[in-house]
């Protein structure tokens, strides 16, 4: 007599999508949000915007973080991301924003002068689980943030 497995239809639909290890298989998707500390807007000038943009991807991926979408605005970081599911959303926060701070100081000197203790981010953060339903709607959000916010870039140097 044969066995019939049942399987979710999500498990289906997304089968491609699932992060496939020895003895584990799924995805574990979060919207992150943290803020440059004191709420300065640091990242007024698209140069400066590029540069955490380019910090915060290039810590995401030393620590096996996928970035699905992510937003720098003047004031905040907004994205979704795919972190391993050995990591929890706050480990994954920590090696973002310490990551992230060491290398914006690194190539942008003069932040020095606003944040002379090297503590770039605030203590607070935001995080959410997101399922394959949800993912979607949230990326439009994040794509959005200029329209939603009213940012302005300043593109000179």
């Amino acid at each position: 007599m044969q066995k019939q497995i049942l399987i979710s239809g999500s498990y289906e639909k997304n089968i491609n999508k699932y992060e496939k290890g020895n003895h584990h298989v799924g995805i574990s998707m979060w919207e992150f949000e943290w803020c440059p500390k004191y709420r300065y807007k640091m990242f007024k000038k698209w140069k400066y915007r590029k540069l955490a943009e380019a910090c915060i991807r290039r810590a995401a991926s030393e620590n096996k973080i996928k970035w699905i979408e992510l937003n720098v605005q003047p004031d905040h970081v907004q994205g979704t991301a795919s972190i391993p599911l050995t990591m929890s959303p706050s480990k994954a926060l920590q090696f973002l924003k310490g990551r992230s701070a060491f290398l914006v100081f690194r190539f942008h000197e003069k932040a020095r002068l606003r944040y002379p203790k090297g503590h770039l981010w605030a203590r607070g953060r935001f995080a959410a689980s997101l399922g394959f339903v949800q993912v979607e709607v949230v990326n439009e959000y994040v794509r959005n943030q200029d329209e939603h916010h009213g940012t302005v870039w300043i593109m000179e140097d």
